[in-house]
């Protein structure tokens, strides 16, 4: 009973934890099973396969099913919410962990690793979207995905420093019990959602107008009559209403050229378009390469034996650190300068790099080269990894947020499948060029953000609609707005005049 009576600001931070708990989960299950895979108890219970694709493809399937699954929950999340979407993949996150747990053939563990690929799926394209619809305040989203994203990051030094200490020993527990491990971060998150109301724009988007109430109420700490939960409620019907007369000019076709000629009053195809690109653009930028294979890159840059484990764990820390100063500043910087600004720096660092691996080593430039790995992967965490999932959930409209996170969620696993599979070919078959490909991510998102990503800080979900709007449309919804607001300063003076009449 005591999650349920939970309201105001108490109520957003438990969803802040529970959501950051469930990407806490993922970013885990991402790290742990490159910390075992080449653990010979592991190899041991696997049958210790010798194909060159094997290795790669049970890592990489996990991946390809998140992919997959982001585009089927595309079809049914609107009808089950935010809220179930988040308890299913969690539900899947626990069979998936224990299927692998005790997996005896590579065919068990891929099934496992298929099914956890669901529910991350579910996860990674419900969660931001529900942060971003149960803020009260204009400046909750911001720092709400930026905890997210820290606590998604810091799964996987979780994992690694857990793989590390369990593989010390040459018995079977030493894999089984790190990988499920992750249920349990699945089973607090999937079992406190349950107390926890779905978002307010959702019931609305739903029709559900009572439920919508009461969770406006609840996040609000306010009376159903106020004039801050009345302009809320006012302002999410009135998105409702122009996205439906939008709908009309809606066709299949705009989504083949990625939403750059999109006429529609809203841009609504754009705004998905854009929701898929940014995620894949920043795994082309090298976040997922550097997370799976950083024991490898380290090796190859020159690290010693004895400290690449060392190094690949306090690498990790790195990245997790880097989305720390993210929650003190994205409100005051905004989506936009963080993305543009943040991918310059790491365009110029991974520029560096490639050219210390292309000149002949000595010690000062692998050690060069492992400073510029350290940075580069910070200001990673700082620019791109929770913003990108911040700035998707906000552009997406309200009654095609679902498909957003489901693109955004597609984008991001398709391209991290690429990775995580092409990967270590490639730096084992093409050498120090392979980073070329991975610097022309850093400049393609420096490009992306500065043409096609307007800023969104500052605003509500529903004035994030009109940044996207023709002008007539723009004006038309501008006067509405100013409509509503006059009308709850009148109710105001109306008060003030009638408190007055009553102690005259």
């Amino acid at each position: 009973m005591g999650l349920i009576t939970v309201r105001g600001r108490n109520l957003y931070r438990l969803m802040q934890f529970i959501c950051g708990t469930s990407f806490m989960m993922y970013g885990y299950d991402a790290g742990v099973l490159g910390g075992v895979l080449l653990h010979q108890p592991f190899l041991d219970a696997i049958g210790n396969p010798t194909g060159e694709w094997v290795i790669p493809w049970i890592s990489s399937s996990y991946s390809l099913s998140a992919c997959i699954t982001c585009l089927i929950v595309a079809t049914f999340a609107f009808r089950i919410g935010r809220r179930g979407t988040i308890i299913l993949g969690n539900c899947a996150a626990v069979i998936g962990s224990i299927i692998q747990a005790t997996a005896n053939s590579v065919a068990q563990l891929t099934v496992g690793r298929i099914i956890t690929g669901f529910a991350i799926g579910c996860i990674s394209s419900a969660v931001p979207t529900y942060l971003a619809e149960t803020g009260a305040e204009i400046g909750d989203r911001g720092p709400a995905n930026a905890l997210n994203a820290s606590m998604l990051i810091g799964g996987i030094p979780i994992a690694y420093w857990i793989d590390y200490g369990f593989t010390k020993s040459n018995r079977q527990f030493s894999w089984r019990v790190p990988i499920a491990f992750q249920c349990i971060f699945a089973v607090i998150a999937g079992s406190c959602m349950f107390f926890l109301p779905d978002t307010p724009r959702y019931y609305y988007a739903k029709n559900r107008h009572d439920e919508g109430d009461a969770a406006l109420v609840r996040l609000h700490d306010a009376p159903l009559d106020s004039e801050k939960v009345q302009l809320t409620k006012r302002e999410i019907l009135f998105a409702i209403e122009a996205e439906d007369e939008a709908k009309s000019s809606l066709h299949w076709k705009l989504f083949l050229t990625s939403g750059i000629i999109d006429r529609t009053p809203m841009k609504i195809i754009r705004r998905l378009c854009i929701c898929f690109w940014l995620p894949m653009i920043r795994e082309w930028m090298g976040s997922s390469l550097m997370a799976y294979y950083s024991s490898v890159i380290l090796s190859q840059v020159g690290a010693r034996p004895s400290l690449v484990s060392l190094l690949a764990g306090i690498l990790n820390i790195c990245f997790a650190l880097g989305c720390v100063p993210l929650y003190f500043t994205i409100e005051r910087v905004g989506r936009r300068s963080v993305l543009m600004y943040g991918a310059m720096v790491m365009s110029v660092l991974m520029l560096i790099f490639t050219v210390l691996q292309a000149v002949p080593a000595t010690p000062a430039i692998q050690w060069a080269g492992i400073g510029i790995i350290f940075v580069f992967l910070f200001v990673f965490g700082y620019a791109w990894q929770g913003c990108v999932w911040l700035y998707a959930s906000e552009i997406a409209p309200l009654e095609y947020r679902h498909i957003g996170g489901a693109f955004t969620g597609c984008g991001e696993w398709l391209m991290t499948f690429i990775t995580v599979f092409a990967g270590p070919i490639g730096l084992t078959n093409v050498g120090w060029k392979f980073w070329i490909w991975v610097l022309a991510g850093n400049l393609v998102a420096v490009a992306f953000v500065f043409f096609l990503c307007p800023e969104t800080g500052g605003k509500t979900l529903e004035q994030v609609d009109f940044l996207f709007s023709a002008a007539p449309f723009v004006s038309a919804a501008e006067k509405r707005l100013d409509i509503e607001e006059a009308w709850v300063e009148g109710d105001a003076q109306v008060k003030e005049v009638e408190e007055v009449g009553v102690k005259g």
